[in-house]
């Protein structure tokens, strides 16, 4: 299947540095620190997930000067929960967008989703001939609520959505592979107890998902050796799925440009550097530190930097790579 990106474009909230944390919020600014991030994006009280998808895409169909109508597919890639329960986010982002010709598909696979998308894009171009341009669009929201920005996980959480438009037989940033792996034996771990059929909402107490080390004590049961297996098993899973993707693509590991990886700590990218044993300068960690980690949009994101700054250049070969909970790691391969 032959189709590529057209453009990219992306919507962001509002950046906080580093020293603007506490004002928001957020006062473990030490861990931050110690982390490597810069600053943080922050919406407005007012602004909601699929507003920022919609902008996202507003502003990738211009950039592409693609019509709304022309768009056959639209994928809404999500991590955090929209904003509201029982209601397609995806077919709302489609209506607001004014495509009214297209399908609307949403994709819950975590920081994984926006990756994942472009594998689902293939495949609906390959049973609908008819189908020749697609809107992947990756957002996130964090429902401040639930989730803590620097407890909830091993990243500092940012708001900000990006999506690229999608052309069967398109030129450039052309589709080359993409690889899921899925271990549901961890499918219990990141999931917050309340609100459920199992358990629904009843108002008397504030749910929450509680902290990354709690989290991992309940589900490892405090088996600190089952834990380390399990943050072993990561990296392991991240060579395993990029090899994948570069068998299919019948591409050599050492012949791609750029790892973009989810934007994560600056420990998990020496790790992960490490793994796929590539220097560390060829990962996007310098544009995760800047920005913070928006969920399943950071590869796009990553790679709109990229090809706006000159620094990815026609018949590079870069992989898109994230893992969510679930557990997924995905793996996507282009050709510049």
């Amino acid at each position: 299947m032959s189709l590529g990106i057209m453009a990219i474009g992306y919507a962001l909230g509002t950046p906080v540095p580093l020293d603007e944390l506490a004002a928001n919020g957020i006062t473990d600014d030490a861990k931050v620190r110690q982390w490597g991030y810069r600053r943080l994006h922050r919406a407005p009280e007012e602004v909601g997930l699929t507003d920022l998808a919609v902008r996202a895409g507003e502003t990738a169909l211009r950039r592409a000067g693609v019509e709304a109508g022309e768009v056959d597919l639209v994928i809404l890639a999500i991590t955090d929960i929209a904003e509201y329960l029982y209601w397609d986010a995806a077919a709302a982002v489609t209506g607001r967008l004014d495509a009214r010709h297209a399908e609307a598909m949403l994709l819950s696979q975590a920081c994984g989703g926006g990756v994942a998308a472009f594998d689902v894009v293939a495949g609906k171009f390959a049973t609908h001939p008819r189908y020749r341009t697609a809107l992947v669009i990756a957002a996130n929201r964090i429902a401040e609520t639930y989730w803590d920005r620097t407890e909830t996980s091993t990243s500092l959480s940012s708001d900000g959505a990006a999506a690229a438009v999608l052309r069967r037989d398109h030129p450039s940033c052309r589709w080359l592979a993409t690889e899921v792996v899925t271990d549901g034996r961890y499918a219990d771990f990141m999931r917050m107890e309340a609100g459920g059929a199992a358990q629904p909402f009843t108002g008397t107490e504030r749910p929450t998902i509680p902290p990354l080390i709690d989290r991992m004590d309940t589900f490892f049961d405090g088996n600190g050796s089952a834990a380390l297996a399990f943050v072993d098993r990561i990296h392991t899973r991240n060579r395993d799925v990029v090899e994948r993707a570069c068998a299919s693509a019948d591409v050599a590991i050492g012949s791609i440009e750029r790892v973009l990886y989810l934007h994560d700590n600056a420990g998990a990218f020496a790790d992960l550097a490490k793994a796929l044993g590539i220097p560390l300068d060829r990962t996007n960690l310098e544009i995760a530190s800047d920005h913070g980690h928006f969920g399943p949009a950071d590869q796009l994101l990553s790679l709109e930097r990229l090809l706006a700054t000159g620094e990815l250049v026609a018949s590079d070969t870069v992989a898109l790579l994230s893992m969510g909970t679930g557990m997924h790691w995905a793996c996507t391969l282009l050709r510049i």
